[in-house]
């Protein structure tokens, strides 16, 4: 809906959101249990996530495969990137490991990996010198942005998600997340910064009326000035101003949040990582059919679209009845 109407998606609204949790998680578990403690959990949960990510990997090059063979699209595989993986997975594995080898839907669990180590130090940075400790992370976007620093991609691919640039957004999630712990609030309601970030999001929808036809205007290469690969400023911009809004205009509603619906996102939201994984795979299947049966996309559409979005809430409502109830997971 945001990349749609506006300059930002939601992989801006995830990255900073982790940041703000994992942020405040840390925080709490070192006063709670001391850093140690805190950076032991903290590494056990990107283990998990680099884990889930190599499993992802061979899962999603099974099925690319099963679907080159199935709908006979010879090159399917390689223009996505997986040649490698097939010619020489004693090297293609390694990479995927070390997250250089990065094919097509596979560029989004790195980035947060790769945040996540930096977060220890990040933390005690902002112990040491408050604020200041955002200066290296913005000077090191700064050095993309001016200089084109990236990682360098292994197997023919690219770094879909630059993580010297997307740090950005994880650290300044996490210096919220701590200043939320700490002080009972991450930021207060400012009437000017309300009307800067009102002011960026109705730009960012003028913008994408223009470009959709809607309206008229100058003629601007959004994706030039929206670069995804190297998080653009504007995007970094309008994302920043989306979250500022909705926190302050839409504080949470006891009431709202034990209906269904809200009860249903807040269970696919704890169980995010493995409502994402399936998400990938089930983006790419449904693509498949929309192309090998292009006639019957307009009544494809809305059973797997609404059919998939109730199978991921489903799935993690499943996984909430197990934790809550060990023995069904047995």
């Amino acid at each position: 809906m945001s990349a749609a109407w506006g300059l930002s998606d939601s992989s801006e609204q995830f990255l900073f959101l982790s940041g703000f949790a994992l942020g405040s998680v840390l925080v709490l578990k070192e006063h709670r249990a001391g850093p140690r403690a805190a950076w032991r959990d903290l590494m056990l949960r990107v283990a998990r996530l680099w884990r889930t990510h190599l499993i992802v990997v061979c899962g999603f090059a099974a099925l690319v495969i099963a679907t080159e063979m199935a709908f006979r699209w010879p090159g399917e595989a390689a223009a996505m990137g997986w040649s490698w993986l097939l010619v020489e997975p004693w090297l293609a594995l390694p990479g995927a490991a070390i997250l250089l080898y990065q094919p097509q839907y596979m560029g989004v669990l790195p980035v947060f990996i790769l945040c996540m180590l930096t977060l220890p130090l990040l933390i005690r940075g902002m112990e040491r010198v408050g604020a200041w400790a955002l200066l290296p992370p913005l000077a090191l976007y700064g050095a993309v942005q001016a200089w084109g620093w990236h990682l360098p991609g292994l197997g023919g691919t690219e770094v879909e998600f630059n993580p010297l640039a997307w740090q950005i957004l994880f650290a300044i999630g996490a210096w919220f997340g701590r200043r939320a712990l700490l002080r009972g609030r991450a930021i207060g309601r400012n009437p000017w910064l309300l009307a800067g970030a009102g002011l960026v999001l109705l730009l960012g929808l003028w913008l994408r009326l223009v470009e959709h036809g809607l309206i008229g205007g100058p003629a601007l290469d959004l994706q030039a000035l929206t670069g995804k690969q190297d998080l653009a400023a504007p995007r970094i911009l309008h994302a920043l101003s989306l979250a500022y809004v909705v926190v302050v205009l839409i504080p949470p509603r006891p009431m709202t949040l034990r209906a269904w619906p809200a009860q249903a996102l807040a269970a696919a939201g704890r169980n995010s990582l493995n409502v994402f994984c399936l998400g990938l795979f089930f983006s790419y299947a449904a693509a498949s059919l929309f192309r090998a049966f292009p006639g019957a996309v307009p009544w494809l559409d809305l059973p797997l679209v609404g059919g998939g979005a109730l199978g991921l809430m489903a799935v993690a409502q499943t996984a909430e009845r197990r934790r809550r109830d060990p023995a069904l997971a047995r």
